[in-house]
């Protein structure tokens, strides 16, 4: 069935016979990105589980000594914690530099 060089999978098509993902090609990260996301990858997973635990203890912490402002503040850094260490997960798992690693360019 793959005589043709070429698979679809999941709506994306792989070129196979030259190793090159065709969606990695046109939708390449720019400079930036591919610079946050080397530094991202350094930093250990879990430290945004206990970061966005840690806003919830302060937040409690700040509610029950009287600052419901304050405590509504931290209270709302869970959740970008969360989303950060999802984030994470994926460039360490993913990465934008993919196809550089398939075709040998990185």
């Amino acid at each position: 069935m793959q005589s043709t060089g070429t698979q679809t999978t999941n709506d994306r098509t792989t070129n196979t016979g030259n190793g090159q993902d065709l969606e990695a090609q046109q939708h390449s990260e720019g400079t930036v990105a591919k610079t946050i996301e080397k530094q991202t990858a350094k930093l250990p997973s879990d430290l945004f589980l206990w970061a966005a635990g840690g806003a919830i203890a302060t937040s409690l912490v700040l509610e029950l000594s009287g600052n419901a402002e304050k405590s509504r503040f931290v209270g709302q850094w869970v959740a970008p914690f969360l989303l950060l260490g999802v984030y994470n997960k994926l460039v360490k798992q993913l990465g934008s530099d993919r196809q550089e690693r398939r075709t040998g360019n990185a």
